[in-house]
């Protein structure tokens, strides 16, 4: 590949804590080590590296006139459902090429009930759900218990506590009556799945998708039940292992549902798939992250490169290559 000048987009965690966001606010927004790293890793691989910052900063340079022979985009945006979505549209209204998923897919899968309309349109696995956006919709549920609450539009565990596991019809109106209240959003209420959780990595764009791994998330603590939490997720070296699935028919399946989630959906250049398993042994999808985290070290996405042989560098490699592969003038 021809060496390239590649902005990097990103929401940094410490800038939005500066401007008074709480850290749950800015629990999805990047850290300087996962900024630095990419850019480490453009520049080593010959690329010319413009770090742009956040989609307001974006504006700015394009309203300016600066052009980039492709982004580089992990942006999540900031307050409402198609917050991800941003940044890709503004550089589609400027005709720049892009690494990840399109506005389109974006704002799908931020969406949980949207996203599992459509991969329960596929054919495919998923827990029965209902969407709460009214309190008074909780009596209309007929979900069998125990099932699990969450907000509908929020990643790395925002809303997700010991009160998410729900056994009763009164706990579930006082959970999403907290829900609704915090959150200004509408409440995603699933049949509770008992079984061992996964999450597996997706390189590619439509049939050159492959799955890159799987993982297994193993909550410890055995004397208490663990919720997979925001607060577990930023405590997960006390609370969570992490394990490679090697298990051949088990991880067969994981993966043929990952995958065909990941290609129902259209993403592109990479993503992560969480799946769980029922009561049956049975995979079933739970959500999709088409801007999975890159934190070098303690990202899944990293994490599961790592375990399967391939480095930082040749992570990043295979996104851009992915990405360029699609822009490349013709």
């Amino acid at each position: 590949m021809k060496s390239l000048s590649i902005g990097l987009v990103y929401d940094l965690r410490t800038e939005y804590l500066a401007m008074g966001f709480s850290a749950e606010e800015s629990a999805e927004f990047d850290a300087e080590v996962t900024i630095d790293g990419i850019a480490g890793v453009l520049e080593s691989l010959g690329h010319r590296v413009d770090r742009i910052g956040h989609a307001r900063s974006l504006c700015a340079r394009l309203v300016a006139g600066h052009r980039w022979d492709l982004v580089f985009n992990i942006a999540e945006g900031y307050r409402w459902r198609a917050r991800e979505a941003q940044v890709p549209s503004l550089l589609e209204l400027y005709d720049i090429p892009y690494t990840c998923s399109d506005p389109l897919v974006c704002a799908l899968t931020l969406d949980k009930a949207v996203t599992k309309r459509v991969i329960l349109s596929a054919g495919l696995r998923t827990p029965g759900f209902a969407l709460i956006s009214h309190l008074a919709d909780v009596d209309a549920v007929s979900l069998q218990f125990p099932v699990f609450a969450k907000p509908n539009a929020e990643g790395t565990g925002k809303g997700i506590d010991d009160k998410s596991r729900i056994e009763t019809k009164a706990q579930l109106a006082a959970v999403c009556e907290q829900l609704l209240e915090r959150y200004r959003q509408p409440v995603l209420v699933e049949e509770y799945l008992p079984g061992r959780e996964f999450t597996s990595a997706i390189l590619g764009t439509g049939a050159k998708a492959r799955v890159l791994g799987s993982m297994e998330i193993e909550l410890l603590k055995p004397d208490r039940e663990l919720i997979y939490s925001y607060d577990t997720k930023e405590r997960c070296e006390e609370f969570v292992r992490y394990a490679a699935l090697r298990e051949p028919a088990l991880r067969r399946e994981v993966e043929d549902l990952a995958l065909q989630s990941y290609r129902v959906l259209e993403c592109r250049d990479v993503g992560r798939v969480d799946i769980r398993l029922d009561a049956g042994g049975h995979p079933n999808f739970i959500e999709v992250n088409p801007l999975p985290g890159m934190n070098p070290v303690h990202s899944d996405l990293p994490m599961i490169a790592t375990q399967e042989g391939m480095s930082f560098r040749e992570l990043i490699e295979a996104i851009v290559a992915s990405a360029w592969e699609r822009a490349e003038p013709k």
